[in-house]
Protein backbone atom coordinates (compact mmCIF):
# COMPACT_ATOMS: atom_id res chain seq x y z
CA UNK A 1 0.00 0.00 0.00
CA UNK A 2 2.88 2.10 0.87
CA UNK A 3 4.89 1.43 -2.48
CA UNK A 4 1.07 2.37 -4.13
CA UNK A 5 0.68 5.59 -2.40
CA UNK A 6 4.11 6.63 -3.02
CA UNK A 7 4.04 5.53 -6.93
CA UNK A 8 0.86 7.66 -7.13
CA UNK A 9 2.33 10.76 -5.28
CA UNK A 10 5.33 11.00 -7.74
CA UNK A 11 3.20 9.93 -11.33
CA UNK A 12 0.72 12.61 -10.19
CA UNK A 13 3.76 15.20 -10.37
CA UNK A 14 5.26 13.99 -13.57
CA UNK A 15 7.03 10.87 -12.55
CA UNK A 16 10.51 10.66 -13.87
CA UNK A 17 11.40 9.19 -10.45
CA UNK A 18 12.43 5.56 -10.40
CA UNK A 19 9.42 3.32 -8.77
CA UNK A 20 9.31 2.98 -4.74
CA UNK A 21 11.17 0.86 -3.01
CA UNK A 22 9.47 1.40 0.21
CA UNK A 23 7.27 -2.31 0.10
CA UNK A 24 10.83 -4.23 0.16
CA UNK A 25 11.91 -2.41 3.06
CA UNK A 26 11.58 -4.00 6.53
CA UNK A 27 9.85 -2.47 9.26
CA UNK A 28 11.62 -1.44 12.45
CA UNK A 29 11.90 -4.05 14.38
CA UNK A 30 10.82 -6.77 11.98
CA UNK A 31 14.54 -7.65 10.73
CA UNK A 32 15.18 -11.10 13.36
CA UNK A 33 11.53 -11.03 14.75
CA UNK A 34 10.68 -14.78 14.03
CA UNK A 35 13.89 -16.28 15.81
CA UNK A 36 12.98 -13.85 18.40
CA UNK A 37 9.56 -15.13 18.60
CA UNK A 38 10.73 -18.72 18.90
CA UNK A 39 12.83 -17.30 21.82
CA UNK A 40 9.67 -15.94 23.74
CA UNK A 41 9.67 -18.81 26.24
CA UNK A 42 13.68 -18.10 27.24
CA UNK A 43 13.36 -13.96 26.97
CA UNK A 44 10.30 -14.61 29.45
CA UNK A 45 12.24 -16.29 32.09
CA UNK A 46 15.66 -13.67 31.49
CA UNK A 47 13.25 -10.67 32.06
CA UNK A 48 11.25 -12.46 34.85
CA UNK A 49 7.87 -11.77 32.41
CA UNK A 50 5.10 -14.09 31.83
CA UNK A 51 5.69 -15.51 28.49
CA UNK A 52 1.99 -13.70 27.47
CA UNK A 53 3.79 -10.56 28.14
CA UNK A 54 6.81 -11.12 26.06
CA UNK A 55 4.51 -12.23 23.45
CA UNK A 56 2.55 -8.86 23.95
CA UNK A 57 5.64 -6.89 23.55
CA UNK A 58 7.14 -8.67 20.70
CA UNK A 59 3.20 -8.51 18.80
CA UNK A 60 3.84 -4.37 19.48
CA UNK A 61 7.45 -3.55 19.11
CA UNK A 62 8.40 -6.49 17.07
CA UNK A 63 12.47 -6.98 17.79
CA UNK A 64 12.63 -3.36 19.26
CA UNK A 65 11.17 -4.97 22.29
CA UNK A 66 14.63 -5.65 23.34
CA UNK A 67 14.79 -1.91 24.55
CA UNK A 68 11.68 -2.22 26.19
CA UNK A 69 13.04 -5.57 28.52
CA UNK A 70 16.23 -3.42 29.45
CA UNK A 71 14.11 -0.96 30.69
CA UNK A 72 12.54 -3.76 32.84
CA UNK A 73 15.61 -4.94 33.33
CA UNK A 74 17.01 -2.06 34.85
CA UNK A 75 14.12 -1.57 36.97
CA UNK A 76 11.81 -4.31 37.68
CA UNK A 77 8.86 -2.47 38.86
CA UNK A 78 8.05 -1.43 34.83
CA UNK A 79 7.95 -4.75 34.12
CA UNK A 80 4.83 -4.54 36.42
CA UNK A 81 1.64 -4.30 34.58
CA UNK A 82 0.27 -0.50 34.18
CA UNK A 83 -2.40 0.46 36.71
CA UNK A 84 -5.96 0.49 35.22
CA UNK A 85 -4.40 -1.01 31.90
CA UNK A 86 -3.76 -4.64 33.21
CA UNK A 87 -2.72 -5.93 29.97
CA UNK A 88 -0.09 -3.69 29.61
CA UNK A 89 3.38 -3.04 31.30
CA UNK A 90 4.49 0.12 33.36
CA UNK A 91 7.69 0.31 30.61
CA UNK A 92 5.20 0.53 28.09
CA UNK A 93 4.83 4.28 28.99
CA UNK A 94 8.11 5.32 29.51
CA UNK A 95 9.51 3.66 26.33
CA UNK A 96 7.08 5.89 24.43
CA UNK A 97 8.27 8.79 26.36
CA UNK A 98 11.86 8.07 26.26
CA UNK A 99 12.56 6.29 22.59
CA UNK A 100 9.16 7.35 20.44
CA UNK A 101 9.09 11.26 21.58
CA UNK A 102 6.03 10.90 23.09
CA UNK A 103 5.17 14.48 24.51
CA UNK A 104 1.52 14.31 26.06
CA UNK A 105 -0.08 11.86 27.94
CA UNK A 106 -3.14 11.45 25.26
CA UNK A 107 -0.50 10.57 22.56
CA UNK A 108 0.62 7.23 24.64
CA UNK A 109 -2.86 6.51 25.73
CA UNK A 110 -4.26 6.54 22.16
CA UNK A 111 -1.82 6.28 19.64
CA UNK A 112 1.73 4.81 21.14
CA UNK A 113 -0.24 2.35 23.12
CA UNK A 114 -3.73 0.87 22.56
CA UNK A 115 -5.27 1.72 25.42
CA UNK A 116 -8.21 4.17 24.60
CA UNK A 117 -9.97 1.71 22.87
CA UNK A 118 -8.49 -1.72 24.48
CA UNK A 119 -9.44 -1.57 27.94
CA UNK A 120 -13.17 -0.69 29.33
CA UNK A 121 -12.85 2.57 30.80
CA UNK A 122 -11.17 4.15 27.87
CA UNK A 123 -8.00 4.69 29.55
CA UNK A 124 -9.23 7.10 32.57
CA UNK A 125 -7.79 5.08 35.48
CA UNK A 126 -4.68 4.17 33.68
CA UNK A 127 -4.40 8.26 32.97
CA UNK A 128 -2.65 9.55 36.38
CA UNK A 129 -0.62 6.26 36.97
CA UNK A 130 0.87 6.50 33.30
CA UNK A 131 1.34 10.65 33.38
CA UNK A 132 3.23 9.63 36.62
CA UNK A 133 5.80 7.36 34.80
CA UNK A 134 6.18 10.19 31.94
CA UNK A 135 6.67 12.64 34.56
CA UNK A 136 9.92 10.70 35.67
CA UNK A 137 11.55 10.73 31.96
CA UNK A 138 10.21 14.11 30.64
CA UNK A 139 10.85 16.39 34.32
CA UNK A 140 7.04 16.85 34.55
CA UNK A 141 6.19 18.91 37.39
CA UNK A 142 2.99 17.73 39.75
CA UNK A 143 0.84 20.73 37.94
CA UNK A 144 2.13 18.95 34.72
CA UNK A 145 1.01 15.94 36.08
CA UNK A 146 -2.49 17.00 36.79
CA UNK A 147 -3.02 18.88 33.73
CA UNK A 148 -2.28 16.03 31.59
CA UNK A 149 -4.40 13.27 33.29
CA UNK A 150 -7.57 16.16 33.31
CA UNK A 151 -7.45 16.77 29.29
CA UNK A 152 -6.95 13.24 29.08
CA UNK A 153 -10.04 12.57 31.06
CA UNK A 154 -11.89 15.80 29.30
CA UNK A 155 -11.05 14.12 25.79
CA UNK A 156 -12.83 10.91 27.13
CA UNK A 157 -15.91 12.39 27.87
CA UNK A 158 -15.73 14.43 24.90
CA UNK A 159 -15.56 11.32 22.82
CA UNK A 160 -18.42 9.45 24.64
CA UNK A 161 -20.45 12.30 24.12
CA UNK A 162 -20.14 12.55 20.66
CA UNK A 163 -21.24 8.90 20.70
CA UNK A 164 -24.39 9.87 21.87
CA UNK A 165 -25.10 12.80 18.71
CA UNK A 166 -27.50 11.67 16.71
CA UNK A 167 -25.20 12.50 13.13
CA UNK A 168 -21.68 13.23 12.60
CA UNK A 169 -21.23 16.89 12.02
CA UNK A 170 -22.39 16.85 15.91
CA UNK A 171 -20.27 14.55 17.05
CA UNK A 172 -17.13 16.36 15.74
CA UNK A 173 -18.04 19.43 17.71
CA UNK A 174 -18.49 17.49 20.50
CA UNK A 175 -15.06 16.05 19.94
CA UNK A 176 -14.17 19.32 18.85
CA UNK A 177 -14.73 20.83 22.37
CA UNK A 178 -11.05 19.15 23.28
CA UNK A 179 -8.33 20.31 22.03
Amino acid sequence: MAADAVDAAVDGMGGGAPPSVTDKIPLLGAEGFAARWNQRRALAQKHGLHVARVEHLLSRYGTLADEVFDLIDADHKLGEPLEGADDYVRAEVVYAASHEGALRLEDVLTRRTRISIEVFDRGDAAARPAAELMAGVLGWSPERVDREVEHYHARVRAERASQEQPDDASADAERLKVT
